[in-house]
């Protein structure tokens, strides 16, 4: 598997829109990197940056990025609304996939490194790459800001992990670690009081509030028997907040980092922002996403907020999307593109789905066309995609008829399923055109030489191989389909059943074009082992669809007549 990590460094200057493009230009410019988002603001004084790629290239980038801040960043003119330490104040890389956290807090070590030695500038690692446990924590080491780093770059205490102990004036230090997706977000409030708006950050902060006797603003901080404040926790663990007035919007916010989207996700972070405001006699009006998030970051909060209204949660990405942006007010401040704030979708805009991308008259007219892709394969995904639709269309129906709302749970368990098989499913559409490519691809390599020969030969059989393997996954996928179906020809809405019986003919027609599929791209295989385990399978799961197909079939006309 390829490995992919994320950087997301945070640079100190929000206001110059050409300081940002020379720093993101010098980013861009690192061959094997992808741009993905540049998130300037103006009263914080600052741009959060995303980008992702190879770990070498993600280093490369993330060096010249820094080095470009140092140049054209002068921290003692710096201010803004957001608690900085240096021209470039943080720079996380985060595991994406194919690569383990203890290999990120490495790639984050090299790149402390050379940051310190040929830019001398301090730098301090923290989080899953911290030197110490103290240094976890980013708002300790940040304590005091720019204005402190003097005195502290004095104490033997505070020396920096990398680079110099002395203090660099124009740059100030730099923060880099390896980190899991944290997620930095903003809740609008119907105020313009810091003070009231730091009330809900205390609230929702897993550090909560010092407790104070008397007073709970100026009375005397209470402390145990360590000397320490006492604290009165917060309604939600792994978050940070605190209150600010952004004047560009006029208002107050909770600005959050939520630093463990698995302990406390999104929604549960906006709700107890909501009771909180309320209870305080304040609104939340929305909310604001700095930076990017994982796809799942909002369809979850989308399945939440359905589930708050006992509807099904089986429904189609974007209508999760569509509900999570409406519920949490993520369009309140500008208009909200998924496009442009989901990591998924900012990488797929490059990596491609051409047909998937194409419309009803358009699909059908490419694959009417003298090209061989689309063929057969790509077909055989649809037509299960659309099996797999129906059933889900189906659950969802049944979900909200009258008279039928205990049962909502039920169904919208069978909608979600058939969900994730439809989408599946379509993704072995372009899967199976781009199997198609890789073969002849490799056909068109050279084989002058017996090297050449070789690794032609090579490439033929391992692109022959993934060509089998698009199909037998549509064909397991569209078995699976078979269930939720019969469910939904059995127990679902009765005005319904005939659709459910549409979705099994789809499923029995994607499992024999897939079959098909298989053995005429096992014919030329030499691996006769792995070719003939293909076929059998692939024979196995059609004579299975044969009669899951009758017995549904059955079932619809039974149904007819009740």
């Amino acid at each position: 598997m390829t490995q992919l990590i994320e950087c997301v460094p945070n640079f100190s200057e929000g206001r110059d829109p050409e300081i940002i493009r020379q720093i993101t230009d010098a980013i861009a410019a690192v061959e094997g990197v992808q741009l993905l988002d540049v998130d300037p603001g103006k009263a914080t004084n600052r741009t959060v940056v995303t980008f992702v790629g190879a770990p070498e290239a993600v280093v490369e980038a993330a060096f010249q990025g820094i080095r470009q801040a140092s140049l054209l960043i002068d921290m003692k003119a710096h201010s803004g609304e957001h608690p900085r330490m240096g021209a470039t104040d943080v720079c996380p890389l985060v595991p994406v996939s194919g690569i383990s956290m203890e290999e990120t807090v490495e790639w984050a070590k090299r790149l402390a490194a050379r940051v310190g030695e040929e830019l001398s500038i301090p730098v301090y690692l923290y989080e899953e790459a911290a030197s110490r446990p103290e240094r976890r924590n980013l708002a300790i080491i940040r304590t005091g800001e720019y204005e402190a780093l003097p005195e502290k770059l004095a104490d033997p205490n505070w020396a920096p992990d990398f680079g110099p102990a002395r203090f660099h004036a124009r740059s100030g230090a730099t923060v880099i670690g390896a980190r899991d997706f944290l997620v930095a977000y903003n809740i609008n409030l119907n105020t313009t009081s810091v003070r009231r708006a730091n009330s809900i950050a205390f609230d929702v902060r897993e550090q909560g509030r010092v407790l104070r006797d008397g007073d709970p603003v100026t009375g005397p901080v209470r402390t145990g028997e360590d000397g320490e404040p006492l604290r009165q926790p917060g309604a939600c663990k792994a978050v940070k907040a605190i209150g600010w007035y952004i004047e560009e919007y006029g208002i107050a916010q909770v600005s959050m980092n939520l630093t463990d989207i698995n302990v406390t996700p999104l929604h549960i972070a906006f709700e107890a922002s909501c009771r909180s405001a309320e209870a305080r006699g304040m609104r939340v009006t929305g909310s604001e996403l700095v930076g990017m998030v994982p796809l799942r970051v909002l369809l979850d909060a989308g399945r939440y907020f359905l589930r708050r209204q006992q509807r099904s949660t089986g429904v189609s990405e974007e209508e999760l999307l569509r509900i999570a942006v409406r519920s949490l007010g993520l369009d309140d401040l500008a208009p909200f593109d998924p496009r442009q704030k989901v990591i998924e979708y900012k990488l797929r805009e490059t990596g491609g789905d051409p047909l998937l991308a194409m419309n009803l008259v358009q699909f059908a007219n490419e694959t009417a066309s003298e090209s061989p892709a689309p063929g057969g394969g790509s077909i055989s995904a649809y037509v299960g995609a659309l099996g797999a639709s129906l059933a889900a269309m189906v659950a969802n129906l049944s979900s909200h008829k009258r008279g039928w709302d205990e049962q909502w749970e039920f169904f919208s368990d069978w909608a979600e399923r058939s969900q994730d098989i439809k989408k599946q499913l379509l993704a072995l559409v372009d899967e199976d055109t781009r199997a198609f490519q890789a073969i002849m691809e490799a056909f068109g390599l050279p084989k002058g030489t017996p090297a050449e020969k070789a690794t032609r030969s090579a490439a033929i059989e391992a692109a022959t191989k993934r060509a089998i393997e698009a199909p037998l996954r549509t064909i397991e996928l569209a078995m699976a389909s078979f269930e939720p179906i019969r469910e939904m020809v059995e127990k679902g809405n009765p005005n319904s059943v005939t659709d459910a019986g549409v979705g099994a003919l789809c499923a029995r027609a994607a499992v024999h074009g897939a079959g098909m599929n298989v053995l005429v791209n096992t014919t030329g295989l030499k691996d006769r082992g792995y070719a003939e385990a293909a076929n059998q399978k692939a024979a196995q799961w059609m004579e299975q669809a044969d009669a899951l197909e009758r017995e549904i079939i059955a079932l619809v006309k039974v149904r007819l007549v009740q």
